[in-house]
């Protein structure tokens, strides 16, 4: 039917409008789901394709991006690590990981300041603007030095993986919450498209903000991971919180600001990235909500417990004292009574 339809719209002469109409409601009655879905498919390859002429040619020798299949195989086994490593680790002892621990997050510590530095000192040299700046494409010693950074940056989200290895595998299963996972899947997965695409720009704002925080996030975790007599001088926890909200009010401010002066960058990256940073704010708030609000005064409950029961403890202490000391006393003053009846008989008999 369709073929016949197609005859005609070659050979209008041959059937009237209303005809064609009938022949193209009836073709496409016709068509089956699988056409549609098979049509689907070859439309997004097409659209991929296309994408790829325009993606930046200097990163797609570059390990992991000649295609997302390596990037979307390793998110797979991340998920299946989180589906499958609790079951291995249910009837095995945590293991502790102390040295594994600190090696890990200070190296991490090294690798995010590498990161900052060099996304730092390239944007610098490059003249970069911090309200508005477009890729360069070329292969400017700066820019392309931009763009190693922001792969770096990249290759660093999949290595993150490994704190909910680390998890896992300590048996920390409250750690692995929805914001972790969401947080670390999505930031490897979308950072692909962001340097197959746009490595360099507007790009660099973000990654040496967030570099510049990570620092700080796993400089804690490594001295956290040295022991106790680190962990009792460790009292900002809650502010490394506090300023990841705050990197994400910046981005939307910072990306409203490039829509605004219409700033020569893929706009629906721009609208994308406010959004995502939206996700963020709402899970991180809340996670500070439920961690330091919520529980404050449950914990000031419990401590004026604790001092209510102390000061009893010490109130029926000394009661106990008074009261020995008292009876003490009374032994004292009825020997002393007896000890002069005693001599008082004796002077009566001599």
């Amino acid at each position: 039917m369709c073929q016949t339809l197609c005859a005609c719209a070659e050979h209008p002469s041959l059937i009237q409008d209303e005809e064609r109409t009938r022949f193209s409601k009836q073709c496409i009655r016709g068509l089956s789901n699988m056409d549609i879905v098979t049509h689907w498919i070859n439309d997004t390859i097409e659209f991929y394709k296309w994408t790829l002429t325009i993606a930046d040619k200097r990163v797609e020798k570059w390990p992991l991006m000649d295609n997302p299949l390596p990037t979307l195989a390793i998110s797979t086994s991340y998920l299946l690590c989180l589906w499958l490593g609790p079951k291995y680790m249910k009837n095995r002892e945590a293991f502790q990981l102390r040295k594994t621990l600190i090696i890990y997050n200070f190296s991490m510590v090294f690798l995010n300041f590498f990161i900052f530095k060099e996304l730092f000192m390239a944007a610098r040299s490059a003249g970069y603007s911090y309200i508005c700046q477009s890729v360069n494409y070329s292969d400017d010693p700066n820019e392309v030095r931009v763009a190693a950074a922001l792969w770096w940056y990249f290759v660093s989200k999949g290595v993150e993986y490994l704190d909910t290895v680390f998890f896992i595998l300590r048996k920390k299963f409250n750690q692995v919450t929805f914001l972790h996972v969401y947080h670390h899947c999505t930031m490897f997965t979308l950072w692909w498209i962001g340097i197959k695409w746009v490595a360099g720009g507007q790009s660099f704002f973000g990654a040496h903000m967030n570099a510049a925080i990570h620092v700080l996030m796993y400089l804690y975790y490594g001295l956290a991971s040295c022991g106790p007599k680190i962990q009792k001088y460790l009292w900002w926890k809650k502010y490394l919180t506090i300023i990841q909200m705050i990197q994400f009010h910046v981005t939307i401010g910072h990306t409203a600001l490039s829509l605004y002066v219409n700033c020569d960058f893929p706009h629906w990256m721009h609208y994308s990235l406010i959004c995502y940073a939206i996700t963020f704010i709402i899970l991180f708030g809340n996670f500070y909500y439920q961690t330091y609000r919520r529980q404050q005064p449950k914990r000031e409950a419990i401590s004026s417990k604790s001092k209510s029961l102390s000061n009893g403890a010490l109130n029926g202490l000394n009661k106990a004292t008074n009261g020995a000391t008292s009876s003490g006393n009374r032994e004292e003053k009825n020997q002393e009574n007896s000890g002069r009846r005693k001599r008082k008989g004796r002077a009566k008999r001599d």
